[in-house]
């Protein structure tokens, strides 16, 4: 039975004072719970009359109770007849011309995009990788509800260290990225140790990427990206975690982290670290970027972000103003997914050197997932509240696109820094947490040791 105090959405409304009611749900079900404050007006017996959001009278803080469907094992499978019809729209590729000695200078070269889309036709094959995919990263996915926005079955990878006091750990990807991105830092994030602590992993696909349910209606911004990473580790049974992101993984782990700091959120860490311009609001700072001087691979990243604003961010009006006019292009043209993708894997990148197979791995999963025709939302900057106040760590990588005013870095790497430098960040990571450290055992119980 439901409860008699109304619902919001699919969530349950338990007063306090009413000793949290209890209702009959399914067994398998997993039971979360937020804190938030509504408005009830009460009788004078202290019975609820009605919810009435307009005309309150009594003030009263609740649980909301949020059933989550159980984990189910998943592995990837794209049936074969959208192999097919992949295979058959690169045979009617159309290229455009291209202007001589144009190099990176307009875009994606045509002889990249050439090369690649004749392996992709006649040499890749995904069902090679699929496989690989499938035995590397233990996947699952689970129904998580969405205040305001129904259910979306969220797919995610979920590694457990051998360490028995690992710390739990989000990762949360960004665009053009994708789950993909935690395969290299899997193994070294949950090797267990008495040198380094040790992590049980959890890297979802957010919502409309990769294998996750896309949102079915306007609004779900970063909110709700935050609510759906946050719901997911507490179904997991971890009421207690740290996170890393960069990109939107920095935004919206920054957003969990001023939403569910402290109690729940206790610490998080980005390699898309973003600062202010040096200013009298904070003074010594201030001072010190007037005395200090800049080294050249700091006035370097300087360059590197004047250049991304000026000449390499055009794709963000595009995809925060009208995803839909795009989208039809990237849902119909896999040469055309490619290209607007593999332009930012190689000019993000730090001189990496991706195999063709390695790309085309990356693009497949945008093709055969849920994610060719959605781009992010306009919405995702905003709202981001008050700054977080739980620790923060940060690497910072020289050719990073948007890390101006930052005075230290590691010597290379890129914003794909979980692909180009594997180590480097979980070193990063690891010395965070470490033994000796501010934010060492700062989640309850959980040193990360063995």
């Amino acid at each position: 039975m439901r409860s008699p105090f109304g619902n919001l959405g699919d969530r349950w409304i338990e007063p306090h004072y009413h000793g949290g009611g209890l209702h009959t749900v399914p067994q398998h079900w997993t039971r979360t719970e937020e804190q938030i404050e509504v408005q009830f007006r009460v009788g004078p017996m202290g019975n609820v009359l009605n919810f009435h959001p307009n005309k309150p009278r009594t003030h009263l803080t609740c649980t909301l109770t949020t059933m989550s469907s159980p984990e189910s094992p998943f592995q990837i499978n794209v049936p074969d007849e959208k192999i097919t019809t992949l295979h058959a729209k690169l045979e009617l590729v159309t290229f455009p011309d291209e202007l001589e000695d144009a190099g990176w200078k307009y875009g994606a070269p045509l002889a990249d995009i050439k090369r690649l889309t004749e392996r992709w036709r006649n040499e890749y094959d995904w069902r090679k990788h699929e496989k690989e995919l499938n035995q590397e990263l233990p996947m699952f996915t689970r129904d998580i509800d969405v205040y305001g926005f129904g259910t979306l079955n969220i797919h995610y990878v979920y590694k457990k260290s051998e360490a028995v006091d690992a710390i739990p750990l989000l990762f949360c990807h960004g665009w053009p990225g994708s789950f993909l991105e935690v395969r290299k830092i899997l193994p070294l994030l949950t090797a267990s140790s008495p040198e380094h602590p040790s992590f049980h992993v959890v890297a979802l696909s957010l919502p409309g990427f990769g294998f996750s349910e896309a949102p079915h209606t306007q609004g779900f911004g970063i909110n709700q990206y935050a609510e759906v990473a946050h719901k997911l580790m507490l179904a997991l049974s971890y009421n207690e975690y740290v996170t890393q992101g960069g990109d939107w993984g920095f935004l919206i782990t920054r957003k969990m982290a001023s939403v569910y700091g402290g109690k729940h959120h206790k610490a998080w860490h980005t390699n898309t670290p973003l600062a202010d311009p040096p200013s009298w609001k904070s003074p010594l700072s201030f001072l010190s970027f007037l005395l200090t001087p800049w080294s050249p691979e700091e006035k370097a990243g300087i360059e590197r972000s004047t250049w991304f604003h000026t000449k390499g961010s055009g794709y963000v009006s595009e995809q925060s103003t009208q995803p839909q006019t795009l989208g039809y292009s990237l849902a119909d043209s896999p040469v055309g997914l490619l290209a607007w993708i593999y332009e930012k894997l190689v000019i993000w990148t730090d001189n990496y050197q991706w195999s063709d197979d390695e790309v085309l791995t990356w693009i497949s999963l945008y093709w055969f997932s849920q994610c060719r025709a959605r781009c992010f939302p306009s919405h995702l900057l905003r709202c981001l509240g008050p700054n977080p106040t739980i620790p923060m760590g940060m690497s910072y990588f020289p050719k990073e696109i948007q890390c101006r005013w930052l005075r230290r870095s590691n010597n290379t790497g890129g914003h794909f820094a979980a692909t180009e430098r594997p180590e480097e960040l979980v070193r990063d990571v690891r010395k965070m947490f470490a033994k000796g450290s501010p934010a060492f055992a700062i989640v309850s119980g959980r040193s990360g040791y063995t």
